[in-house]
């Protein structure tokens, strides 16, 4: 009889977290940026129909990078939940700590899962506040890890070379154009000492939580020629 072929359980989850990096970082990275009145999100992404950023309830969205079935599934999960505790207990119960809370569970329980592999993404999930202090900004791995980020934060592809650029000249408390204009240069950074890229609007995917809307859904697409304005 032959042996049964031994891993160890180190080896393996290594062997998972390596299989899931590798394809996280061949998408485009999406940054998330604190500006005065609320939480910006952009991304290089030409498609008009698939996007990487989306509303999730009236003051939480989302955002991901990695594999677009994987991510659009969690996304869906996240408007259900939180539609169904909205709607059985009170709005003010959604929080984006605790959609936070219930992505890293699964994506926790699908990473250490041996049945299935793991998913190929990484999650941002934001919550706009009443004042800049109370935004909540909330990085989730592909193995279930939650980080609490502040000022900006950045994942997906040339994340470190995007992150880099955005600890030099971030500024706190900036208009929507100046984080705007600073953001995008960020993800038209080029690594390997290549030239830099600029990114037209037509390629850019950007919305906003923006905190003076009187509505209270505070979630805003960007469209071509916002950005535009905004750009020049």
């Amino acid at each position: 009889m032959s042996m049964p072929f031994y891993v160890s359980p180190e080896q393996l989850m290594k062997d998972r977290a390596d299989f899931a990096r590798k394809g996280i970082a061949r998408g485009r990275s999406v940054a998330v940026v604190q500006y005065a009145d609320g939480v910006l999100f952009a991304s290089e992404n030409p498609s008009q129909a698939l996007h990487k950023v989306s509303e999730i309830y009236d003051r939480i969205a989302f955002a991901a990078v990695g594999r677009y079935n994987e991510f659009e599934n969690l996304r869906i999960a996240g408007v259900r939940l939180a539609d169904m505790r909205g709607y059985a207990y009170d709005r003010r119960d959604v929080t984006g700590r605790g959609l936070a809370n219930a992505y890293a569970q699964t994506l926790g329980t699908i990473f250490s899962s041996g049945g299935e592999k793991p998913y190929e993404v990484e999650l941002f999930v934001a919550e706009v506040g009443e004042l800049p202090e109370d935004d909540q900004i909330y990085r989730l791995t592909y193995d279930g890890q939650v980080a609490d980020e502040h000022r900006f934060a950045v994942m997906g592809g040339a994340a470190e070379v995007v992150t880099a650029y955005l600890q030099e000249h971030y500024t706190e408390g900036a208009a929507l154009a100046d984080a705007l204009k600073t953001t995008v240069a960020a993800l038209g950074q080029a690594e390997n000492g290549d030239a830099d890229r600029e990114i037209e609007v037509d390629g850019l995917e950007v919305a906003v939580l923006d905190r003076t809307r009187s509505q209270p859904r505070k979630f805003v697409r960007l469209r071509a020629e916002r950005l535009a304005a905004l750009m020049t």
